[in-house]
């Protein structure tokens, strides 16, 4: 059921988190230090996912965003879940921008466009994806239709709940668990799982090494 997956993890390290946030922000770069840690292997999935996999470059992008979230600090308001999803949000602008430049963002499928809502914050196929490493995982994720490889990324990855990736994504939660959902549905089929998506808890899609 995934015990042992990044968004359970990033969940149980969010009073961590907006303690250490908190110091930093009276600054401690040691508290800094520690933000950093528990938020970056998420982050960096993310932008693997939107960015392509060639490491050098997502690793560029999330520079680029720990530049402006640093510089910005001072001006966050919120608890460790909120910080989660203040850096996505920063890194998404970042690797769009980057994107942009390489005249090479992709195009949203218009299959997202009737997307159905869905019970439930935790539509997963976590199981399918228990097999495979992140980096195998993250080249499937890269051939879902965008909308869906987002929330995917978000979901899971990040270990963002519905309502924050919708923030994230300037979406309604509903349309995030479906993209979500599809995405995953997806993602179960291409991998040969027959037991189709449940609701059993986030996988381990995400996790560090």
């Amino acid at each position: 059921m995934g015990r042992g997956g990044e968004p359970r993890r990033a969940q149980a390290h969010d009073e961590e988190l907006g303690a250490a946030v908190a110091r930093a922000q009276e600054g401690d770069e040691a508290a800094f230090a520690v933000a950093y840690r528990l938020v970056q292997p998420g982050i960096l999935g993310y932008l693997r996912g939107l960015v392509g996999h060639d490491g050098e470059t997502a690793e560029d992008v999330a520079a680029e965003a720990w530049l402006e979230i640093a510089r910005d600090l001072g001006r966050f308001r919120g608890d460790g879940a909120g910080f989660r999803g203040w850096t996505a949000t920063i890194a998404r602008h970042r690797a769009l921008d980057h994107l942009r430049r390489q005249k090479a963002r992709p195009r949203p499928s218009a299959l997202e466009q009737d997307m159905l809502e869905l019970p439930g914050p935790h539509s997963t196929s976590g199981q399918a994806l228990e097999a495979i490493s992140t980096e195998q995982a993250l080249a499937l994720i890269a051939g879902l239709p965008r909308d869906q490889a987002e929330a995917v990324l978000l979901r899971v990855v990040v270990g963002l709940d519905a309502p924050s990736a919708a923030r994230v994504l300037g979406k309604r939660p509903g349309a995030v668990r479906t993209a979500a959902y599809r995405g995953l549905k997806r993602l179960a089929e291409q991998l040969g799982d027959t037991r189709g998506v449940t609701d059993d808890g986030p996988g381990p899609l995400g996790e560090s090494r």
